[in-house]
Order: C-alpha cells, then sequence, then structure tokens
C-alpha cells in the first residue's frame, strides 16, 4: 500500500466551510494555524471575551483539520454575582456550534486584596488539574497582540529586567503544562470580527473598564500614547529585538546549570559550585531563580531585592544558611546546596 493511500484527507463540517469564506475570517485562521504545530488532543481556556471566543472557534476548525479532539474549558471564579449565569451562556452559545464547554468552579474563600492575580493563578491550576486528568499536556490560551504590548509597560512599571519585559511568549510552561499562545501576533480588534461574525456575542467584564485595576489603567495610557504617535509596528519590532538579546542571556544561563550544577535524585537537592556565581551577574541572577523555583516547585519565581541579597551574600562569604522560596539555602564548603523547606 502506497503511502499516499495511507493518507487520508479529513473533510471539515459545512458549518465551519461556509464560516472561513468570509475573506478576513479566513485570513486570521491562516495566521493562526501557521502559528500552531500541535499533533495530539490540547485543551483551550474560555473565558467569554472575544478573544477567547475566536480561539474556541479557530481551535476547532484547527482540530477537525487534524482528527484530533480537544477539551474547551471555562472557569467560574465567583466573584461576581452573574459569573455563573455568564458561563452558562458561553456554554450554550459554543454548543451551537458544536463545542462542548466544562465549567470549571473555583470553590473557597476568596481574597480581598491582589484579586486578579490570585484568580489568574487558580485559573490555571484548575485547568491544568482538569487536562491531567485528561492526559492532555497542552493549553491554549486567548493572549494577543495587545496583550503583549499591555505586558510590557506592566513589567516596565514594576521595574522588571530583561527576561520579564519580553515573558510573554508563543510558548512557554506552567507546572508540567505547555502554554500555547497562538494569538499572540493577531489585533484584538481582529478577534472582536471574528466573536461578531460566528456568535455575535461576548461577555462583557465590567472589570475591564474599572481604573483600580492596573491593567486597565497602562490599557488606557497605551491609548493616549497612540495619539500621540506611539507606533504599533514598531513598538513590536523593539519587543523582538529585545527577545533576540534575552535569548542570548538564556543560552549562557542555561549553560552555567548544565557545567556548574549538579542534582541529586536521592535526596532531591541541588548542587551549585563555586564556578557558577563567577559569571556574568544577570547569568547568576536567572541561574539562581531558575534553581530555587525547580526546587521548591513554586509557580512564581522569588523577588528579585530578595535573590540580590542573597547572591550578595554569597559571594562575600556572608551566607552559611538561609531560606528563600521556599527552599533552604546553605553553604557546604566550597558549594551551595539547595533543597526544599520543610
Amino acid at each position: 500500500m502506497s503511502h499516499k493511500n495511507l493518507s487520508v484527507k479529513i473533510k471539515i463540517p459545512k458549518f465551519f466551510r461556509n464560516k472561513l469564506k468570509h475573506k478576513e475570517v479566513n485570513l486570521i485562521y491562516k495566521r493562526f494555524e501557521k502559528s500552531l504545530n500541535i499533533i495530539e488532543n490540547f485543551g483551550v481556556a474560555v473565558s467569554g471575551g472575544p478573544d477567547s471566543l475566536a480561539l474556541a472557534f479557530l481551535a476547532k476548525i484547527y482540530s477537525l483539520k487534524r482528527g484530533i479532539s480537544p477539551k474547551f474549558f471555562i472557569v467560574d471564579h465567583k466573584l461576581r454575582p452573574e459569573s455563573t449565569t455568564e458561563a452558562k451562556a458561553v456554554q450554550k452559545i459554543l454548543r451551537k456550534v458544536f463545542i462542548n464547554l466544562e465549567i470549571l468552579t473555583w470553590k473557597g474563600k476568596k481574597p480581598k486584596n491582589n484579586i486578579q492575580s490570585i484568580a489568574r493563578k487558580i485559573r490555571y491550576q484548575l485547568m491544568n488539574d482538569r487536562c491531567e486528568e485528561y492526559k492532555i499536556k497542552s493549553l491554549l490560551v486567548g493572549h494577543h497582540q495587545d496583550d503583549l504590548i499591555e505586558n510590557f509597560f506592566i513589567r516596565m512599571v514594576r521595574g522588571s529586567g530583561l527576561k520579564g519585559l519580553v515573558s510573554m511568549d508563543k510558548k512557554s510552561k506552567i507546572n508540567n503544562m505547555n502554554i500555547y499562545r497562538p494569538l499572540i501576533d493577531q489585533k484584538k480588534d481582529d478577534l472582536i470580527l471574528v466573536s461578531k461574525k460566528i456568535f455575535d456575542f461576548y461577555v462583557r467584564d465590567p472589570s475591564n473598564n474599572d481604573e483600580k485595576f492596573q491593567r486597565i489603567r497602562i490599557r488606557k495610557l497605551i491609548e493616549e500614547l497612540r495619539k500621540d504617535g506611539l507606533d504599533r509596528n514598531k513598538f513590536l519590532a523593539t519587543i523582538k529585538n529585545l527577545k533576540y538579546s534575552n535569548n542570548v542571556i538564556n543560552f549562557y544561563v542555561a549553560e552555567n546549570l548544565k557545567q556548574n550544577t549538579f542534582f541529586s535524585n536521592k535526596d532531591k537537592r541541588l548542587i551549585l559550585n563555586k564556578s557558577f556565581f563567577l559569571k556574568s551577574y544577570e547569568v547568576v541572577f536567572r541561574g539562581l531563580s531558575d534553581s530555587l523555583k525547580k526546587i521548591s516547585g513554586k509557580y512564581y519565581p522569588v523577588r528579585g531585592k530578595k535573590l540580590e541579597k542573597m547572591i550578595y551574600d554569597i559571594q562575600n562569604n556572608r551566607l552559611f544558611r538561609a531560606t528563600l522560596g521556599g527552599c533552604i539555602v546553605e553553604k557546604v564548603n566550597h558549594t551551595i546546596i539547595i533543597s526544599k523547606e520543610g
């Protein structure tokens, strides 16, 4: 039997073929398809906003063309009285386009401060746990080009270094889950167009206009800067160039970790030799940060100032034993040993 006979062309349903006849929707799908290369089942994060609804539609067509079966999730945070009704409305609207949406609920006490950050962490944890139950290793999220620009400004306000400024990649990892952002090169306006053409519906989150949240204030600042000549393409080119520089540093960080550390499987400890701390400061900083995160298993890295102090103490022979980021860090002869606290 020839290779040609073994390959079967999967025909997608007429409903989806008709939707792709719209010129702009088809162009957006082609960009989406080009940015993604997954041949196994994956999860899709849906919020009900126009970007995530567009993601759900595009991911559905992508999966139909490849004969795979993704799982679609929405998280009901229970932070607003209407959140459950909204989640069910999104579930109903997606059912009309043959997408089965699973509602995951955040149970328990809700925080009074730092709500958006904590909700994000819980959202990823719930979807990660569900994906593990389905033996799914990849999750698609709806971050787009506008999010990329907003994220840059937010990190800049926080005083982030180069790594933080360009941290939103097409592919990253949270815990053991591969996170894909296939919309990262798409404009929000294009995704709104898809949602309107396909669903004529999306959830309008009132927090998107609430200036008590930093992201909303940054969003409005960017709008004002655009009026004063902030050029999207030039700004994206700047981010791209910074990513190249960041990748070079990452190379040397990886080399330092490879050559100057040893992980003991027996007692789950990471041993850093003296040469580890003789590299350039940024290489040492990132390498130690990654090491602490790896051993602790924590979602977020250690705060910069605390890490800076630890590096100073190590390089000046002032550290003998300390705790940081859920880890115990101790000096033994000419090495630094990192183990999980508790």
